[in-house]
């Protein structure tokens, strides 16, 4: 339902209005549902053409890393800038800007030839595609209420892990046709242009540019759900970014996310870039190496439907991160499994492929809550913008450090190696998500007696 605001009452709208802004919140939904995929297109592309940079170039695990690792610094500052920029100028804007930036460096990095070029090249995409998560989440929070959150933000973040699929696949086929290292950026880039023009039309940035006045949520009230919304800005309609970052900082659960998303960010980090190598250094050939990679994501996607509606149904006193450390207790299993399966003379590839699946399933899931759903759930959209940029951002430096690091690992210890040190990690981030539980339900508790 939408309403518009007549003094301090809320008044519904009348049916064909509802109607209306009803078809665009839907249209506004699939684009930046396929758009964010779109985003991948155009990122994951890099992790499959590693095994053919390494054949093309001879460049080592190491210099590989010099890549992914940068350009996550760059991801990184971007993150800082883009999250608060998008409550200033508009998610859809900065969400459109940034597949443009995308579509543009992509086609660079196809007509370069040097290690030194790949890593500028890559960090200015990398900057570009840093403005899409700010800009969906803001602007997804303008066309859904509060208490929708978790089932709207599981179903939206189906487009990063399904990202990651269709961007694995679609360039483990581009191989598999002999398609040369050049074309996995160039094809891509295409994709992501016909997306860009559709996504420009079909869509709008909140209720109001449809109907002046218009906002999501039931009527009957007034303001955000203090259940769903926890940060309290003091009434402005649209606080300032300082206003929003010191409002956030301020909060002790929301310090407890940023060192969550550093840890769980850092984890993925790893699985995205590198997947596809260690297949190929255990023995895959290049096509089969991109191609299985493809399980860790696919199985994410399930992790992430999972626990949104899992937690928008039985998180009690509004604790999401309850099942969040669960399943990353799980994953610690699946990292140790790993790790001792790579380390054979003779590795199953099966059994690999089995726990690699199942660690997109158990981290996949929880690191979707942190600028999601709880994103929503903390900021509301008004601050939704400040609060994924700040996290993605803190969360990105670990992904740099780790990119890096697993790269130079696997040449010298080997992946056995990495997986287990991964594997301390995500004992961690069980522990940071345990905490953080404690604290939602601190939270819920004070709540229910007030």
């Amino acid at each position: 339902m939408f309403y518009i605001l007549e003094g301090d009452q809320r008044a519904p709208l009348s049916p064909a209005d509802n109607l209306q802004l009803t078809r665009w919140r839907l249209s506004t939904f699939w684009v930046m549902l396929i758009g964010y995929v779109g985003y991948y297109i155009c990122r994951g592309n890099l992790s499959a053409a590693l095994p053919l940079l390494e054949l093309e170039f001879g460049y080592s695990n190491t210099q590989l890393a010099l890549i992914g690792s940068l350009s996550e610094l760059a991801y990184a500052a971007g993150k800082f800038i883009n999250g608060p920029m998008a409550d200033r100028i508009g998610g859809r804007k900065i969400f459109l800007v940034g597949m443009a930036g995308a579509v543009f460096w992509n086609i660079i990095f196809s007509l370069s030839a040097s290690l030194t070029a790949f890593i500028v090249i890559w960090c200015c995409c990398r900057y570009f595609l840093s403005m899409g998560w700010g800009g969906l989440t803001k602007t997804i929070g303008n066309w859904y209420s509060a208490e929708r959150n978790g089932t709207v933000m599981g179903l939206i973040s189906v487009n990063f892990q399904f990202g990651g699929v269709v961007a694995t696949l679609f360039a483990g086929l581009l191989v598999f046709l002999g398609v040369a290292w050049q074309g996995l950026f160039i094809y891509p880039a295409m994709v992501l242009t016909l997306i860009l023009i559709w996504s420009y039309f079909g869509s709008r940035a909140r209720p109001d540019d449809v109907i002046p006045g218009a906002l999501a949520g039931a009527s009957g009230g007034t303001g955000e759900s203090r259940k769903n919304q926890l940060a309290n800005y003091g009434g402005d309609e649209q606080p300032s970014v300082s206003t929003i970052l010191r409002t956030l900082l301020g909060m002790p659960i929301y310090r407890q996310l940023l060192v969550f998303s550093f840890l769980t960010t850092l984890l993925r980090a790893v699985f995205i870039f590198w997947t596809p190598k260690f297949l190929f250094d255990l023995g895959l050939g290049a096509s089969a190496a991109i191609l299985q990679s493809a399980i860790f994501p696919l199985l994410g996607v399930i992790g992430t439907v999972f626990i949104g509606w899992y937690t928008d149904h039985y998180a009690r006193h509004g604790d999401r991160a309850r099942m969040m450390w669960i399943m990353l207790a799980m994953l610690i299993i699946c990292l140790l499994a790993i790790s001792l399966l790579s380390a054979a003379e003779e590795p199953n590839f099966n059994l690999i492929l089995f726990f690699l699946g199942a660690s997109g399933f158990f981290l996949l899931g929880p690191y979707s809550m942190s600028s999601g759903c709880l994103t929503l759930d903390i900021a509301g959209a008004k601050g939704a913008g400040s609060c994924t940029g700040i996290l993605d951002g803190i969360g990105y430096i670990g992904a740099s450090i780790a990119t890096f690091g697993a790269g130079v690992m696997s040449e010298y210890l080997g992946w056995s190696q990495v997986f287990l040190t991964l594997s301390g990690f995500a004992v961690i981030s069980t522990l940071s998500a345990w905490f953080m539980s404690r604290g939602f339900q601190k939270i819920g508790r004070a709540a229910s007696v007030a």
